[in-house]
């Protein structure tokens, strides 16, 4: 079809709706029919310079977007998509993009730098163009300045989408060798020596050899601290950017150099623009981080995991690291807290400080506390916000034997702060100081003398319930500091010294939430943040008052309900206020759901509620529909069997539930909430679970639904077996062969890193759950013998967890339960397949001397199971 490209992608940014539209539409028809020809019309727009900007910009988006997406089930379509065209066709449209990286024109350079790249991502992991590196080394020797740049760029998205293990050492040597030279001060053109700093950004990740060679390692720092002192602020920010992802990356190779890092990081924070001073402060930032996860492996047992050894920076640095903080928090900006993504030099620095007192703990204290005292009763704000944040960001780290008199001493002339001082700045600090204060310095599990006393909580209280009423930034770092006071309480039983004022405090949030303003500053959603933690820390004694809560909190909901039409944001708005409310009633159905005391009180709003929740779905926003599956699923439990007669009507939005793909924590939360339903109603579930069992198993064979949701599913199998007993049955035939292949799998998975081998673990649990619930559920029925073809496979999937030896302490009680469960439904008959397991002794051995309770709980209870089936 022979169509004016160029026409057809102007219009489709044209202003006229109908124009674009019409242009969008000839687009997708042409991509449909014929892709091959699609994609070089839009390579050969991209590489011709006669063609005007805009055209070529889109152009290169759009191929761009044919060769990559966010969703994985997408991406791998469109990368076989992209295997399977023509290899002519593919060569013509790489020379077209390797000829448009010298175009004089910046934006089609850059657009097909990132082309590029994802062809490269695609094609170098499967073996091919396998010259691409060569020709882009080949370009760096140009004398043209732009084809330079666009090379450096070109090479440093190749290292951000190609995984360092597909390019040969030899390759990944000249690529760096390139940039380096590129970020050399020798570079005359300061746009290429840009490309290159950002370019060796993400070449990091291919460097492990060279950083292991003292001499190119020590080539590499000093060009990269170089660069830090370049006239040109975007490569001295650029410049510090590599020095935290080295900081991180190669921790461990970074001793010699520390001396010389802390001068020019110290130089940048105190005399640089704000953007490259910000990333100095980062720097040690990213130490700390290093540092604190290096001492927690340490302080945990597995003593030997941590190969890389602690060299103390950040306590080495303190003397000079702090002052150089502390001189940072009064850099504060006029306007710094209403703009809630704000970030400025101040930020940093106290957030660095928070993570130097995680780092060293006592040691910061003596180093901050001379600012505070010298500056919090100063005359300009500036000095008291500072001191109040300083102290406010060393509470956590310390001990409390070195904190608490600070604070004791500090708490009154803070309250009286946070009613009194003339500024909004040191409100806002202090109140967030006191939350941090009640955050880490109250609670039953501290040994030290409280901090808040019955003495001091009525003066507490009467200052943060005043402070609600505040400006909306004050009023919301009160009510965040009463949300941590009340936490400090849950495990305070019947004598909870907020129960006096608990009244007080509820109608205090009630009202905050329905100020005016409180849309501003998060505030609306911190009261009900806290509301919800005051609720969920109250005693038998303040439940009275949490029950007239409800029809308070249904007729919110209510009213939400009737608003007639609105605009987008009004919808918006409401839909974050319906989140809360359905949020709030949730935390109130399983307090009071949980108490005998109130729990038949409380049942007589459950029509209400479920007539609210109902409605809620109509609304169509994910967000809601989460918590109000939530609160469903809580309703359902303290219900019980009650809940049946809610089930007809509520059934068409759990199917709606468990179809959400899109939304996956949707279908996650549904998946859960269908586990408190077979645990409420039990064998009165029984008519939904044709359809509920069809949905879950269409889930699980679906490649579009993200795989957390995956556990939870084979869970939910044990869950509805558990409540349905043999009447399982007629599922077996589905959902064992799925729990087979899925067992199968996860047993021999290769856990690459941390999270995919939490990922496994989880879906280990989630099968041996099933399994478990499967066999209780038959336990004592004449169907049991059903479940025999299927054990032997459940003892090997046993045995290959075992062998692994990389499961965690919850699989292995999961698992143990499973051999345990396996005994007792299948009695005599298991006996001599478990004589046959090649582990099922040793495992049993090594889970009743296990350090934690709960796998030896388990243990003991399979041990006695194991043996009356084995001498059976």
């Amino acid at each position: 079809m022979s169509l004016d490209v160029t026409q057809i992608l102007l219009s489709a940014q044209s202003a006229d709706g109908s124009i674009r539209k019409h242009a969008e539409e000839s687009l997708k028809q042409f991509q449909e029919q014929n892709l091959p020809g699609f994609l070089l019309s839009l390579s050969s727009e991209l590489a011709t310079n006669e063609k005007p900007e805009e055209s070529r910009r889109l152009a290169g988006l759009i191929l761009k977007n044919a060769l990559d997406a966010k969703e994985q089930h997408r991406k791998n379509e469109l990368f076989q998509r992209w295997l399977a065209l023509d290899a002519g066709v593919k060569a013509q449209i790489k020379a077209l993009l390797l000829q448009t990286l010298s175009s004089p024109v910046a934006s089609a350079r850059s657009t097909s730098s990132q082309v590029i790249a994802k062809i490269a991502g695609i094609e170098i992991p499967q073996k091919q163009w396998p010259e691409l590196i060569g020709s882009l080394l080949s370009n760096i020797h140009q004398v043209q300045p732009n084809v330079k740049q666009a090379t450096l760029e070109t090479l440093g998205y190749l290292c951000e989408e190609v995984s360092p293990e597909a390019v040969d050492q030899d390759q990944v040597n000249k690529i760096l060798t390139a940039v380096v030279q590129g970020m050399n001060a020798s570079e005359g053109n300061s746009e290429v020596r840009l490309a290159a700093t950002r370019a060796l950004y993400n070449a990091l990740g291919f460097a492990q050899v060279n950083f292991s060679n003292d001499m190119e390692r020590d080539y590499i720092m000093r060009v990269v601290c170089e660069a830090t002192q370049s006239p040109e602020v975007k490569i001295r920010q650029a410049a510090f950017e590599c020095l935290v992802a080295i900081s991180s990356t190669y921790y461990d190779k970074l001793a010699s150099y520390m001396q010389d890092i802390f001068s020019i990081t110290a130089k940048a924070v105190r005399g640089d623009e704000e953007s490259v001073a910000l990333q100095a402060i980062e720097f040690w930032s990213s130490i700390c981080d290093e540092e604190i996860d290096i001492l927690d492996d340490y302080s945990s047992e597995f003593t030997a995991d941590s190969d890389v050894p602690c060299y103390y920076f950040i306590k080495q640095a303190l003397p000079a690291l702090v002052p150089m903080l502390l001189e940072t928090l009064l850099k504060q900006e006029e306007d710094q807290d209403l703009d809630e993504g704000a970030w400025n030099l101040a930020m940093a620095g106290g957030t660095c400080l928070g993570l130097v007192a995680r780092t060293v703990g006592d040691d910061v204290v003596p180093l901050v506390m001379p600012f505070v005292e010298e500056n919090i009763t100063k005359p300009e704000w500036r000095q008291r916000e500072a001191a109040t944040y300083a102290f406010g960001s060393i509470l956590e780290g310390p001990s409390a034997d070195k904190l608490a008199p600070l604070v004791n001493v500090a708490l009154n002339f803070m309250l009286s702060a946070l009613l009194k001082d003339p500024n909004n700045h040191v409100k806002d600090t202090t109140a967030w100081t006191l939350g941090r204060i009640f955050e880490f310095l109250h609670g039953s599990a501290l040994e030290t003398a409280p901090v808040i006393t019955a003495e001091n909580c009525q003066q507490i209280l009467t200052v943060l319930l005043q402070s609600m009423k505040d400006v909306p930034n004050v009023a919301e770092k009160a009510c965040g500091a009463l949300y941590f006071l009340a936490q400090g309480y849950v495990d305070a039983g019947s004598a909870s010294p907020l129960a006096p004022f608990f009244q007080d405090i509820i109608q205090s949030l009630i009202v905050t939430s329905r100020r005016e303003d409180a849309g501003e500053s998060r505030l609306r959603t911190a009261a009900y943040e806290t509301l919800n933690e005051v609720v969920r820390c109250s005693t038998e004694e303040t439940a009275p008052i949490v029950l007239q809560l409800i029809p308070v909190i249904m007729m919110e909901l209510h009213q939400t309900l009737e608003a007639g039409k609105l605009s987008t944001d009004e919808r918006e708005k409401r839909s974050d206020l319906q989140g809360l409310l359905c949020g709030c009633l949730q935390v109130i159905i399983q307090k009071l759901g949980g108490m005998e005391s109130t729990k038949f009180a409380f049942l007589q709003y459950g029509d209400q509620m479920m007539d609210l929740f109902l409605r809620v779905f109509a609304c169509r926003n994910a967000t809601v529909h989460e918590e109000a599956m939530l609160a469903i699923g809580a309703l359902a439990y303290a219900a019980g069997s009650n809940f049946t007669k809610y089930m007809a009507q509520f059934y068409q939005y759990l199917e709606m539930g468990l179809q959400n793909f899109e939304e996956y924590q949707v279908c996650a939360i549904t998946v859960g909430v269908v586990g408190d339903l077979c645990r409420a109603l039990e064998d009165k579930i029984l008519p939904y679970c044709d359809g509920i069992m069809t949905q879950l198993l269409k889930d699980l064979s679906s490649n579009q639904l993200h795989r957390s949701v995956k556990p939870p599913i084979f869970s939910c199998f044990g869950d509805i077996a558990l409540a349905i007993g043999e009447n399982f049955e007629k599922y077996l035939i589905y959902a064992m062969p799925m729990l087979q292949s899925a067992a199968d799998l996860s047993a021999h998975a290769t856990a690459a890193d941390d999270e995919m081998l939490d990922y496994t673990n989880q879906l280990r649990n989630g099968i041996l759950e099933a399994y478990s619930g499967i066999l209780q559920g038959f336990k004592g029925s004449p169907k049991m013998q059903l479940l025999m073809p299927y054990a032997p496979h459940i003892l090997q999937f046993l045995d290959a967890l075992h062998n692994g030896k990389d499961m965690d302490d919850s699989v292995m009680k999961t698992a143990i339960g499973v051999l345990g469960d396996l005994a007792d439904t299948l009695g005599v008959h298991a006996g001599p397949l478990i004589n046959q397991s090649t582990s099922s002794k040793e495992f049993l051995d090594e889970c009743l001397s296990s350090d934690d309770p709960l796998v030896k709980e388990s243990a003991d209870w399979a041990r006695i199971a194991v043996s009356r089936a084995v001498s059976g």
